[in-house]
């Protein structure tokens, strides 16, 4: 990197909008992403994690996007993620944003069976406090807030399962927390992912299915509807890469290629997982 930065310099070019003026703002860079590799911005958010290294809480801020670009060479980012959602994935936000869950569940021992609650938000680090009143037929994970309302409002209002929502690319705290809650329930409570249908929809899905450590199968997220309902963008972007056995390989592969569709989750309405067949 710092080679690259050296020559666009040395032919009085800038790198990525930094000239040979910027060059504190560089440096500040390269201690934030060597910070971030010695882990030092793990249980530390945004602002701390900036003045403890390099002595100003608002620098992260300012150069974020340089930070990203130094660490991607080394780390791997989603493509179509904006610095700030990158790094969420490895650990590094303001605050975790609370985590969204619908189901027949308890907190502790507090029995939530008479006050009902649409959903319970919760921090993420208060996952091991779940409770499951009852196992859930399945576990879905939604990246889209609008999409999640509707789905516990009209696709699952008996709360036969349990759903939750993880705001766009899931923080790592929200990654540890889905593992927690993954590992309350058995092998037989298939796990599901709703997320659009693009590049974007299949980074989260495998960074979930990776988080988790079991089978994630893929909901309202198939070829079969991109092709149906949805468009092909003039915009491309890299879907993730992931093995053959991974949930969302054949969408991938699907993505990857130039004619593929993309449809946003918000254009279907909501609907029950496809639940596997299980034998008497």
């Amino acid at each position: 990197m710092a080679p690259s930065i050296m020559d666009a310099w040395g032919r009085g070019k800038s790198w990525h909008g930094f000239g040979a003026s910027d060059v504190d703002k560089l440096r500040n860079g390269f201690a934030l992403a060597q910070a971030i590799l010695d882990n030092w911005h793990l249980d530390v958010d945004y602002k701390t994690f900036s003045r403890r290294t390099v002595g100003n809480s608002k620098t992260l801020e300012r150069i974020e996007g340089v930070v990203v670009r130094l660490l991607s060479g080394i780390l791997e980012f989603p493509p179509g993620a904006r610095p700030r959602e990158a790094l969420r994935t490895i650990g590094l936000e303001r605050f975790a944003p609370p985590l969204l869950i619908a189901g027949r569940i308890d907190l502790d021992g507090a029995d939530l069976s008479r006050a009902s609650p649409h959903y319970l938000g919760i921090t993420p680090k208060e996952a091991d406090r779940i409770r499951f009143r009852e196992t859930p037929t399945y576990v879905l994970t939604i990246e889209n807030f609008a999409s999640f309302n509707r789905h516990i409002a009209e696709a699952d209002p008996g709360r036969l399962g349990t759903t939750m929502y993880v705001g766009g690319y899931p923080s790592l705290a929200t990654q540890q927390a889905l593992r927690t809650i993954a590992g309350m329930v058995s092998e037989r409570t298939p796990l599901f992912h709703w997320s659009d249908i693009d590049p974007d929809g299949t980074w989260i899905f495998h960074t979930i299915e990776r988080a988790v450590g079991r089978p994630i199968r893929p909901h309202l997220m198939s070829v079969e509807i991109a092709e149906r309902s949805g468009e092909v963008q003039a915009k491309k972007s890299a879907p993730a890469r992931c093995p053959p056995e991974s949930g969302i390989a054949a969408l991938a592969a699907y993505l990857a290629k130039e004619d593929a569709k993309t449809l946003e989750q918000e254009e279907l309405d909501p609907a029950l997982p496809l639940l596997p067949r299980t034998s008497d």
